[in-house]
């Protein structure tokens, strides 16, 4: 099927290259008619992508081993009969299904509730290699209820038994929720006047309830696990908020800003490794809610419905997982905004000791204009001795050579003109450079 529109004899309309897939997924995993009476075996693994691929390979291999056709490479649900047996494999993105559906053998051609035990009739799973890590297992037994006077209570745990009437009176369900020797689950339902496809939507929507109950709950050990490290770094995110309001200085502040970022990458290491599992939870409990709401439920007796069992034991487990996620996004902002602070703090303080540097650099140069002018004063006189020394010396050669007026009355007079001369000159060259810097 490749999507395109015909609108004529010679032309058709090009698809989106989406549309069959959009298109197919409604139709991905269609109700299953069932005849009462029926066993059914429902397993649950969790696969990441390597797994899921090996195990594609493994029920192909399965398959094409008893003569038939193996699912496509793009098909994440697949139906196959084997003989009286039919197998349901669902592929999804973190776990894989297999479901067994089996004829009731019971005692003498009368069905009899989980009779034989599931371990002696789980044969076809024990043929395939185990895909991942078990999650889920589920032995449920559909049986008339025409008479047959099949007490539930004595079936199952009576202080976790869950029973109700499900689609306006068509069946009854029950369960305890809890593990039989074998490690199932088991599921009882009786068929009061359900018919094929109704016996085979209802069974698919409890195996989907045992399963994404169990897989909302994988949140819950994550909960756990961070807690105490959340628990901690809310702590010590206190203890540095109040650290920060009694203590000041530049390598105080660098200090509490380096274990702020120490904590700032806990946290958000912490999220990063639980947002998905707790998004997941949501998810999860989400579809388990819409599965309840699917089936109808009405209570049996002074019975509770599974609504309301799941509901008790498991809105705390997963408002608990939506608690940690809060937390955490909180502290993260939290730490954020204290870095904020911290950071604001520390520039002021960097500022402050530029502009201490400034102040200390502004003195250095008043003093070393200060100490210039000293040594000018000191040049101008040393430059004047020997300037002065100079005309002495011709003044005493001129009088050698007749000059009335006396050498020390030449030097004398020399000496004021000499200084004025040279400080003018001194002035000049200082304010020319003055005028070239500015």
């Amino acid at each position: 099927m490749t999507g395109a529109v015909a609108i004529g004899e010679e032309r058709t309309l090009a698809a989106h290259p989406l549309r069959t897939a959009v298109l197919s997924e409604v139709h991905a995993r269609p109700f299953t008619l069932m005849e009462t009476p029926r066993r059914v075996l429902h397993f649950t693994f969790l696969t990441d992508v390597e797994h899921a691929q090996a195990d594609r390979v493994a029920l192909s291999r399965y398959l094409s081993a008893r003569g038939l056709d193996a699912p496509k490479p793009d098909v994440k649900y697949f139906r196959a009969s084997l003989g009286a047996t039919l197998l349901r494999w669902e592929q999804h993105a973190e776990f894989t299904t297999y479901t067994w559906d089996l004829p009731s053998e019971g005692l003498a051609g009368v069905p009899v509730p989980f009779h034989p035990p599931a371990a002696d009739v789980s044969d076809p799973m024990r043929l395939v290699p185990q895909p991942g890590p078990l999650l889920v297992a589920a032995d449920l037994h559909l049986i008339a209820d025409a008479g047959a006077g099949i007490a539930p209570e004595r079936l199952f745990d009576r202080t976790s038994l869950a029973r109700s009437v499900v689609y306006g009176g068509a069946a009854e369900i029950a369960t305890d929720f809890l593990l039989d020797p074998a490690g199932y689950i088991r599921i009882l339902v009786l068929d009061r006047a359900l018919g094929p496809a109704r016996a085979g939507s209802l069974v698919q929507r409890l195996l989907e309830i045992e399963t994404y109950r169990t897989l909302a709950l994988l949140g819950l050990p994550e909960a756990q696990r961070v807690t105490p490290q959340v628990r901690r770094i809310e702590r010590a995110l206190a203890d540095l908020t109040e650290s920060m309001r009694m203590t000041e200085g530049l390598a105080a502040n660098h200090q509490q800003l380096d274990r702020l970022i120490t904590l700032s990458s806990e946290i958000e290491a912490a999220a990063a490794a639980t947002s998905y599992r707790f998004s997941a939870s949501r998810a999860y409990n989400d579809i388990l809610l819409q599965r309840l709401q699917a089936i109808d439920e009405h209570p049996v007796a002074d019975f509770p419905t599974w609504a309301t069992f799941l509901s008790r034991r498991m809105a705390p487990a997963v408002r608990t997982c939506q608690a940690i996620a809060d937390r955490e996004a909180d502290l993260s902002v939290k730490l954020a905004r204290a870095a904020g602070l911290l950071r604001t703090r520390v520039d002021i303080d960097v500022q402050r000791q530029n502009l201490e540097v400034l102040e200390s650099m502004n003195r250095r140069s008043r003093l070393q204009l200060r100490l210039q002018q000293t040594v000018e004063g000191l040049s101008i006189a040393a430059v004047s001795y020997y300037v002065v020394g100079l005309i002495s010396y011709l003044a005493k050669g001129a009088y050698d050579f007749g000059m009335s007026v006396t050498p020390e009355l030449v030097t004398a007079g020399a000496v004021p003109i000499v200084v004025l001369v040279l400080w003018r000159l001194v002035s000049r060259i200082r304010k020319k450079h003055s005028e070239h810097e500015g």
